[in-house]
């Protein structure tokens, strides 16, 4: 069995982060957003799926363009945000299978079914994107998730040339501002959702 890790980095990736609402004026820089990428790619996913395609809006510009789909309580987090990443899907990830799942004849699973393509990449990808959240947090970045935007607006508007593409999400990632967030919200027991059989 693995080893486990300190309560210190357990406090750095759960127990004491917190979802920001503002961000200091301090750059995130292509290095890291690769180093989010390099640690959350090797999350797992059923198959070894990958379908997440990920836009990473660094630009002034792209995250202007961004906050132009966004709800009005939004549109400042994505602009301010040193980085804020679009976590979309492609429907046809079983395209890749061949590499990412060499072991058997995986793309053959999802071929003429698009509903189950859809559901297993929104699933997947969505996996993705927390396993986003917690490399970004174990870096010792902070994030910002938000489900408040157009996402057709978002697709269309950054997935233009890849049509089986859709964005799902978005989450800014920075140092976060400790003035803007609000006191934590409750957290249930286990007793309360949980059950053992």
């Amino acid at each position: 069995m693995a080893d486990t890790i300190s309560d210190d980095a357990l406090d750095l990736i759960f127990r004491e982060a917190r979802s920001y609402n503002g961000w200091l004026d301090k750059d995130v820089s292509e290095d890291q957003v690769r180093a989010i990428y390099d640690l959350l790619k090797m999350g797992p996913t059923s198959a070894n799926q990958q379908p997440s395609r990920l836009v990473w809006c660094k630009s002034q510009e792209a995250k202007d363009r961004l906050a132009e789909h966004a709800s009005d309580a939004n549109k400042e987090k994505i602009r301010t945000a040193p980085v804020c990443v679009i976590i979309g899907y492609d429907i046809d990830f079983h395209e890749e299978l061949p590499w990412l799942f060499p072991h058997t004849d995986a793309k053959s699973w999802f071929e003429g079914d698009e509903d189950g393509r859809i559901e297993g990449a929104k699933r997947n990808s969505a996996l993705q994107g927390a396993y986003l959240m917690i490399a970004a947090r174990a870096l010792g970045l902070d994030c910002g998730p938000m489900s408040g935007v157009d996402l057709d607006g978002v697709t269309k508007e950054f997935f233009a040339d890849q049509p089986r593409h859709r964005a799902d999400w978005i989450c800014s990632i920075g140092y976060g501002d400790k003035d803007s967030i609000f006191d934590r919200s409750p957290r249930p027991e286990f007793e309360k959702f949980n059950r053992i059989e």
